[in-house]
């Protein structure tokens, strides 16, 4: 039977926060969903727990802001200073480029993790979380951070 991760091996786990694959419906680039619950979940609590403030508007967060042309910091705002959904996504349109470049972003995004540097980091990662013998079937840092949080078995 494969591995699972250790309770608590990577801090605390938000199974509020939706899958990295899970699309925008405005704009369909990947993750935009999960940044933008996780700038929500600040709002509403004053910060992440420390297992996702470490990468707060940092790793992903920042490296699809950067494809965007953006700050990280512009779509926390937008999100603390609305009122609800539709004036975020009305504000987060007026922010973006006209063309985002979903398709761009989704390649690059589902490959992240898949480098030499990126295949030791998830092995590091899994291992870590008492899952060494997963690495074959963690592919990618979405797929970590599925795996992570239980949507991959």
């Amino acid at each position: 039977m494969p591995s699972k991760p250790i309770p608590g091996s990577s801090g605390e786990v938000l199974a509020c926060l939706p899958s990295p694959y899970l699309p925008h419906a405005a704009t369909g680039l990947l993750y935009l969903p999960r940044f933008l619950a996780k700038c929500r979940y600040v709002k509403e609590h004053g910060a992440l727990p420390a297992s996702y403030a470490k990468n707060y508007k940092r790793g992903c967060d920042r490296f699809l802001s950067h494809h965007l042309g953006i700050d990280p910091a512009e779509v926390e705002k937008i999100v603390r200073d609305s009122a609800g959904d539709d004036e975020i996504e009305a504000r987060l349109k007026h922010l973006f480029p006209a063309d985002v470049r979903a398709a761009a972003w989704n390649r690059r995004f589902v490959q992240m993790g898949m480098s030499t540097a990126g295949r030791e980091f998830i092995k590091e990662a899994l291992t870590a979380m008492g899952c060494a013998d997963r690495a074959n079937d963690i592919k990618s840092v979405p797929d970590l951070i599925d795996f992570d949080e239980g949507r991959i078995e």
